[in-house]
């Protein structure tokens, strides 16, 4: 018993000083560091910034022959996915932030150039960004009304953004392949041959 009563008190003595000689003096170990403040609205926006590159580094990749291709005659054109995910990161984004969508038309019925649409896109990404700027945690829990019914916590809905960006990312990846491109998030880890 006096061995352990002994090798107890050694620990409360030498684990304190062994500890912070770990992370330097000043510095508590990684495993006691404080979380960074608003986690939760950084690691939504990680996730929506790398659907908004694969975007936006597709709509630039594409010729304007892309843009007009639909695999078959009832689904929507390259350009017509485009000029939908801005109406969309409009539309999503103003709900998330309570005010007003800053659009000022149907960017999918009335763009077809790539060069508009690719503008139109990067300005709703734009303004999506400056939602998120503003967002915190805190902010972030608030609930508003959302189109899918009751209301929903301002982050949650631009969790949702970021999931219809994804699946239209998806969609222009098949458009992609099917037009002989390597799409964006296959660059880089060999080219995935199409």
């Amino acid at each position: 018993m006096k061995t352990l009563v002994s090798v107890c008190l050694l620990c409360v003595l030498v684990a304190p000083p062994a500890l912070a000689q770990v992370g330097g003096a000043s510095a508590p170990p990684k495993a006691m560091a404080a979380p960074m403040a608003d986690s939760i609205t950084a690691g939504t926006k990680a996730a929506f910034d790398i659907v908004k590159g694969y975007l936006t580094a597709s709509a630039a990749a594409a010729s304007d022959a892309v843009y007009a291709f639909k695999p078959t005659p009832d689904v929507r054109s390259f350009g017509q996915i485009i000029g939908h995910a801005a109406n969309a990161n409009y539309m999503i984004c103003s709900a998330a932030a309570a005010e007003k969508s800053p659009a000022t038309g149907d960017v999918e019925k009335t763009m077809t150039t790539k060069a508009d649409l690719v503008k139109a896109l990067g300005e709703s990404f734009a303004y999506c960004d400056t939602v998120y700027a503003r967002m915190t945690d805190k902010t972030g829990a608030e609930t508003v009304k959302f189109m899918l019914g009751g209301d929903m916590a301002k982050l949650s809905i631009l969790a949702f953004n970021t999931a219809h960006d994804f699946e239209h990312y998806g969609n222009l990846v098949t458009y992609m392949r099917l037009n002989k491109m390597v799409p964006p998030s296959s660059q880089g880890r060999g080219g995935m041959a199409p």
